[in-house]
């Protein structure tokens, strides 16, 4: 190789001064990168300035240099370091547009693995000759000339494809988005741009023969970090995270918002500059409540977010805040299975220090009277106590076990499950009726539906007489009063004899006054659920709302857990439950399995 003459030119020194002016502008661009908030966006651009702004100094050494061997292999270090600016520019898009490309292991190993082998080829060309020959050249100046081998074109190709589909990326995420991003596309556009000079050095000799991608990325570089900063950053916040994000202004009108945004929120679509509390007054009042949970009903399904906010600015103002949804759904629901759990602890220890407390003084009061009189009819309250104490922690114990979540649920044939339930328990004289044609089924835990039929069967039995006595309303409902017997007038009842066993307190409630009570179970209408009637004296309007809680009860020789034990049954199921008057005044529980 001969030393070359280095005439000076116009076109010599304009190339020089071009790729100079674009190694400075990426090498200072690097200052800027981190205003950028994302990581992944941060490290693509940093890697793909540094390289590009390297591969500009190699074009001016190549055109510059005072000899052809210094020539050549500044043009081979630009075709090494111009190849590894794929690696960073794709990266970049990746991260950018939300994709996790950039952070598949595979993917990265594989692309160094193909660099290597090509950078090995471009190294060796002198070997075998297969990547480009050189040769002096007077024209546009004094320079080495290269002329490219079918190795190159293809290379070249395989480049360009990539660098394509990082554009493509870029693209997309721009059309998808509602905002402007006009300006975004003109300066990735503009980055794309040299590769006319590219095609338009192989057809002219007013050019030379090299790539001028290093002066797309200064180009870039200059509309990203000093012009458009703001409209950069606030497209990044689609590529950042999956969580959903909305970001609204000072005035707190949506200004954008990312992909996962809009799913969960369809009403987003067309709302920029819309205030945000009358698109999702949801949010607003889930950001002023102190635990910042927002509750989503989607597709039967509930989703629960936790809510953020950061304020979003850029260097030039302040842009707004930034809303984040975090999905913390199983921790919320564990959260709330946990407080359950804890109320219903306080639940029993207050049942417990209360409602067993009085019989169990009763017991203690009649033995001692027993002991001290030597009369054993005292023994014979004294075992009625204890029986109520027996029947109270089996119930305790039944709306423990209803307060768990149900088992695996099949379709339960309504009709059946009723009649089974019947025969349960003591039904006296009374007669069950079902409904015609009674052919509807629920999905549901066959033994947890059983014991809610049971339970609202055994309410009617024994609080829905047709007596006219005075006093029957106070009778109708099992749970139906928030005052407790103190022990000293548990004893005082046991005196009186008003204690007595539940079979004949369901006997006195069916067959007193003559008349035969009759429950009905039917299907509600639209077939979204279904209900049990009776035909007793019905439950007080004042008192619906209280009857589920348990321990509430009218009737003191009732414990006050029926109506709870259902209550926990269809709460278990998804369901809802409404006391209500019947057809004839009677008691009618409707049960809603499903929405209209």
């Amino acid at each position: 190789m001969n030393v070359l003459q280095n005439t000076p030119s116009v076109l010599l020194f304009g190339n020089v001064f071009l790729f100079s002016v674009a190694a400075v502008v990426c090498f200072v661009s690097l200052r800027r990168v981190d205003r950028i908030e994302d990581p992944g966006s941060q490290r693509g651009l940093r890697a793909l300035l540094v390289l590009s702004g390297l591969w500009a100094v190699a074009h001016v050494g190549y055109i510059a240099a005072p000899t052809s061997q210094l020539q050549y292999w500044f043009y081979v270090g630009g075709l090494v370091v111009g190849l590894a600016t794929v690696g960073p520019w794709l990266y970049f898009c990746s991260a950018y547009t939300g994709r996790s490309l950039h952070r598949n292991t595979r993917i990265r190993q594989s692309a160094v693995g193909v660099y290597l082998l090509i950078v090995t080829l471009k190294v060796t060309n002198p070997i075998h000759g297969q990547y480009f020959t050189v040769s002096p050249s007077a024209i546009p100046f004094p320079h080495l000339m290269v002329q490219h081998e079918p190795l190159h074109w293809i290379i070249m190709g395989l480049a360009y494809a990539l660098a394509f589909i990082g554009f493509f990326m870029l693209y997309e995420l721009f059309v998808e988005v509602n905002y402007d991003t006009v300006a975004l596309f003109g300066i990735v556009s503009l980055s794309g741009l040299p590769v006319l000079l590219d095609v338009g050095s192989m057809t002219t000799h007013q050019l030379v023969e090299f790539t001028y991608q290093p002066l797309g990325v200064a180009a870039f570089a200059i509309g990203v970090f000093y012009i458009y900063i703001d409209r950069f950053q606030t497209i990044n916040l689609t590529g950042e995270t999956s969580s959903p994000m909305i970001l609204v202004d000072e005035d707190d009108r949506i200004r954008d918002y990312n992909r996962a945004a809009r799913s969960l929120f369809p009403a987003l679509r067309g709302a920029n500059d819309v205030p945000i509390e009358s698109v999702l007054p949801s949010i607003l009042e889930a950001l002023e409540t102190p635990d910042r949970i927002l509750e989503s009903e989607r597709d039967g399904n509930t989703t629960y977010y936790r809510l953020t906010t950061n304020p979003f600015s850029s260097d030039q103002k302040q842009l707004g805040r930034m809303i984040t949804l975090a999905d913390v759904t199983r921790r919320e629901q564990y959260r709330r299975r946990l407080e359950q759990q804890n109320d219903r602890l306080e639940e029993f220890a207050s049942i417990i220090s209360h409602d067993l407390r009085n019989p169990m003084m009763v017991a203690k009061a009649r033995i001692e009277f027993a002991v001290e009189e030597g009369d054993i009819s005292h023994l014979q309250s004294a075992d009625e106590a204890l029986d109520r104490m027996d029947e109270l922690i089996e119930d305790i114990l039944q709306l423990a076990r209803e307060g768990q979540e149900i088992g695996e649920t099949v379709p339960v044939d309504i009709a059946s499950v009723a009649e089974n339930s019947w025969q349960m328990v003591d039904t006296a004289d009374a007669s069950l009726r079902l409904e015609e044609p009674l052919d509807r089924t629920v999905d549901a835990d066959p033994e947890r539906l059983q014991q809610l039929f049971e339970n609202l069967f055994r309410n009617a039995l024994e609080h829905g007489s047709t007596s006219p006595r005075s006093h029957a309303h106070e009778d109708t409902v099992e749970h139906g009063s928030t005052s407790h017997a103190e022990p000293d007038d548990s004893v005082d009842a046991v005196e009186h004899g008003s204690a007595s066993p539940a079979s004949s307190t369901r006997r006195d409630a069916v067959e007193h006054g003559g008349d035969e009570l009759s429950v009905t179970v039917g299907t509600l209408p639209s077939g979204t659920g279904f209900y049990i009637e009776d035909t007793g004296t019905g439950i007080p309007a004042d008192i619906r709302d209280e009857i589920f809680e348990p321990g509430f009860t009218t009737n003191e020789a009732g414990t006050g857990f029926g109506l709870s034990i259902v209550n926990e049954v269809v709460e278990a199921h998804g369901w809802d439950i409404r006391a209500t008057d019947g057809t004839t005044g009677g008691a009618r529980f409707e049960i809603q399995t499903a929405t209209n």
